[in-house]
């Protein structure tokens, strides 16, 4: 795509700061970028300093005739390749959700019809109010990529997510969405993968589900198991090297989001599927996450003591929804769905029973009394009503990698990306 053009609007809040480096680096890879400041991004950064990087017209003013006479908004919002929204405050999130439109940047996203990207950044209380969770899952389903946003330090002393994404985290994500990103650079010893004019899932959109889950015993205990998340976060890794617009549900782990990646982080079985349910329709769903099987039946409320006479108190349990089963009988059940199997003996005999049981398309299996989980690699049997694929040792990522080739022929057969 020569010269990919741009249109960056930019919230208020001090994150506003990091979009004049966002600039930079778009125009210094050759996007064409035009500027749209709120009227609270002005009280942070200036028109002036938008308009030397970016080299075009900064715009703020929807009432503004000239501008009316020489560009009009319809044509402003329907020229670039992508709108950018960066950052994108509560205020801005809401107004986004809800369609209203009473200013230059939130009529322009009302008029646009191209795709739009928001890179968050807020309080960590106002990311996770349910308000705002609500605005967020409404954009999700109208269509716009909504990154997660990083967690750390807030200029206001709170700890937590809600950090606006580093510029070269947004960059990336632009990329992916433009199909415009450089070839992925292989590990030591790895080989060489499919350079960037080759992006086999770009137009697609795939769900992730990682890690373990977390069922509350009390309110210091869990059911868990030893779930690293590893392979999950490689396999959104490599999809959305490959051009997908991936969607990663991830339980509790502490892995960086892949760039170009959408995260949504759960604790409970309970929490994902409602997660997964909100995510569809997708073009392939990728059920990767050790989800407990059982929970506890209820949840103490305080930290449950020994009581000195050597009695174990009773833990009754719960099953957990069965996430990978309810997403095949679902009305939206996606083209390709995949679950994973982690067994410890007759790992194919176990993944052919899944594969019947579940109602999916594939069932990916491993020994984890071979790789143990956590591991750096991984030998995994593709198992389908077609056979058996048995895949030599390999690192995670590279497994992630050979997977997305696989998935990508496997669309092109069920999907076509140009069906309607």
């Amino acid at each position: 795509m020569p010269n990919p053009r741009i249109l960056l609007i930019i919230g208020g809040g001090i994150a506003a700061y990091k979009s004049i480096e966002l600039v930079r680096l778009l125009r210094k890879s050759g996007y064409v970028v035009r500027c749209v400041l709120t009227r609270a991004g002005e009280q942070f950064v200036t028109p002036l300093t938008l308009a030397a990087l970016s080299e075009n017209k900064v715009y703020t003013n929807l009432f503004d005739l000239k501008d009316e006479v020489e560009m009009g908004h319809i044509q402003l919002s329907r020229e670039a390749d992508l709108v950018v929204v960066a950052p994108a405050t509560a205020d801005l999130l809401a107004k986004m959700a809800a369609g209203i439109a009473d200013d230059m940047a939130t009529t322009l996203l009302l008029a646009t019809d191209k795709p739009v990207l928001a890179a968050p950044a807020m309080n960590v209380r106002m990311w996770l109010h349910p308000a705002t969770r609500r605005n967020v899952a409404t954009l999700r389903g109208d269509g716009v990529t909504v990154m997660e946003p990083d967690e750390g330090e807030m200029a206001c002393g709170e700890y937590g997510p809600g950090r606006l994404p580093e510029p070269e985290a947004i960059k990336a994500a632009i990329d992916r969405t433009l199909d415009n990103a450089p070839a992925p650079i292989p590990l030591a010893g790895q080989p060489d993968f499919a350079p960037a004019s080759h992006r086999p899932l770009f137009g697609r959109r795939i769900l992730i589900t990682a890690g373990p889950t977390h069922e509350p015993i009390d309110p210091v205990r869990y059911i868990a198991n030893r779930s690293s998340g590893k392979q999950g976060f490689a396999i959104a890794a490599a999809a959305a090297e490959a051009g997908a617009e991936v969607l990663l549900i991830a339980g509790p782990v502490p892995l960086p989001t892949p760039p170009g990646v959408i995260r949504v982080d759960v604790e409970t079985a309970r929490e994902m599927a409602a997660e997964v349910e909100a995510g569809l329709p997708v073009d392939a769903a990728i059920m990767v996450a050790a989800v407990a099987d059982w929970r506890a039946a209820d949840t103490a409320a305080q930290k449950i003591k020994k009581d000195g006479s050597g009695a174990v108190p009773p833990l009754a349990l719960a099953e957990n929804p069965d996430i990978l089963a309810s997403v095949a009988k679902s009305p939206q059940r996606p083209p390709l769905l995949i679950g994973f199997a982690a067994e410890t003996n007759d790992v194919i005999g176990h993944a052919e029973a899944k594969l019947s049981r579940k109602g999916c398309d594939w069932i990916v299996a491993n020994d984890v009394s071979v790789d143990p989980m956590g591991g750096e690699t991984n030998r995994v049997h593709i198992v389908s009503k077609a056979g058996v694929d048995s895949w030599d040792r390999l690192p995670k990522n590279a497994v992630a990698r050979k997977l997305m080739e696989k998935i990508a022929d496997e669309l092109t057969v069920r999907a076509p990306a140009n069906s309607d």
